[in-house]
């Protein structure tokens, strides 16, 4: 352990060695060296004790440590069966009195201490697949995302779980720019309007190359999203969601002629806009979520697809 209770960059690269593992490109692995940023996530995520936090891609556990060193229950999802069998063995050798709690063969792997508290909770798998998580529902996500689905899996969660009152994330630093961009911004898009149904974001910190193992080609942020009501709209999510893809499907297109398909006609998708109070020769980019779900109720049931991963 390094001088400061958290995973030091030798060690972690031991642990990968001892383990055989290699970050892989495929699943977006890039492992936090700093013990310093880790403390920046946790403490910017406002993470206090006895909280439970879900964590998605935990790795060599860098970041899980760090918030069981503020006092949360984790709840940790590992698409990697060697990673996730490894994390809790580092987490027992690192944090003293837990002991290892194993239920069926399939099921999560949980150290819980002297006082019967669930500390740590394994789940092995793929985040975008997970509908439930086991124990008390979690009331933060934070997370160094794998950078090939960090969208993707943001989205998702904040459908799914709605006891999570916010999010703190690590991101490639464009993919945090068009998280956090508002209306009428060069970055605004997909991502900015369906994140913004579920929540506040803004950026708040850059975090640079050097801390990750292998080093990324690309800077990476710290995005804080807080849980918000979504626009008060007889739209479905998934209708409002469709009617965003449609807008930004070609950027630079007018309202107009971006919704005809959708609303069967170009007259038809002029006709709701109008209704909508939006200008048709309007581009997406300048619309806010609520403008978006005024148009779908105008457009009335469109075909409505899961409508959270795209990004």
């Amino acid at each position: 352990m390094s001088g400061n209770g958290l995973l030091g960059a030798g060690e972690i690269r031991a642990l990968a060695e001892r383990a055989g593992v290699r970050p892989t490109k495929t699943l977006g692995q890039n492992f936090v060296l700093d013990a310093g940023t880790v403390r920046k996530i946790v403490r910017q995520a406002d993470v206090a004790a006895g909280e439970r936090v879900v964590e998605v891609g935990p790795g060599l556990g860098s970041l899980t440590l760090g918030l069981l060193e503020a006092g949360a229950d984790v709840v940790a999802v590992e698409i990697d069966p060697v990673l996730a069998r490894l994390l809790p063995e580092t987490v027992a050798s690192h944090v003293p009195g837990l002991v290892r709690v194993d239920g069926p063969p399939d099921g999560p792997v949980v150290l819980r201490d002297a006082g019967g508290r669930d500390r740590l909770t394994v789940v092995l798998r793929d985040a975008l697949e997970v509908e439930e998580l086991p124990g008390p529902p979690p009331v933060a996500l934070v997370a160094n995302l794998p950078y090939n689905v960090s969208v993707p899996v943001l989205l998702t969660f904040l459908e799914r779980f709605d006891s999570l009152e916010r999010a703190l994330v690590m991101v490639q630093a464009e993919v945090a720019d068009r998280l956090a961009a508002p209306p009428g911004s060069r970055t605004y898009g997909v991502p900015s309007a369906k994140a913004a149904w579920y929540a506040h974001a803004r950026r708040t910190a850059t975090v640079g190359r050097s801390v990750f193992w292998p080093v990324p080609n690309v800077d990476s942020a710290l995005v804080r999203l807080d849980r918000r009501e979504p626009p008060v709209t007889t739209a479905t999510r998934e209708q409002v969601f469709t009617v965003v893809d449609a807008a930004f499907a070609q950027r630079r297109k007018m309202l107009r002629p971006a919704l005809a398909t959708l609303a069967g006609s170009a007259a038809a998708a002029e006709a709701a806009l109008v209704a909508a109070g939006v200008d048709p020769q309007a581009r997406g980019e300048r619309l806010d979520v609520e403008a978006f779900a005024r148009i779908a109720e105008h457009l009335g049931p469109v075909p409505g697809g899961p409508g959270t991963v795209e990004a």
